[in-house]
């Protein structure tokens, strides 16, 4: 089994939901809004940029990964994939608290 390649893209965006603008991370790649906490479906590895589904990847639920951090569990509005991508140190708490605090059931289809 080959594990999943992680090509580091750390730039600056401007967001397709709220329209801010980002900034880079700085210590490793930014994968998501830190304001909505929305994402765009654009790698099939992280950063590779290579999904033709272009779609809006929305946070559904804040799941507790390795050590003491956090993984924002996403599912695609377009093509349904679920995606988990890292909490940043920047992400915004009150909209981490919201979405803890209104989960959503996890498809298990597609899971990655």
């Amino acid at each position: 089994m080959e594990l999943a390649k992680f090509t580091m893209i750390d730039e600056d965006f401007i967001c397709e939901v709220c329209g801010k603008n980002v900034s880079k991370l700085g210590y490793t790649a930014r994968d998501h809004c830190p304001y909505c906490l929305c994402s765009k479906h654009v790698d099939i590895n992280p950063g590779d940029r290579a999904c033709d589904c272009q779609g809006i990847l929305k946070p559904i639920a804040i799941e507790k990964a390795k050590k003491d951090n956090f993984k924002i569990v996403y599912v695609c509005k377009k093509c349904g994939m679920v995606k988990r991508n890292v909490m940043a140190s920047d992400d915004n708490y009150d909209k981490i608290l919201e979405i803890m605090a209104n989960p959503v059931k996890i498809p298990t289809n597609n899971d990655n």
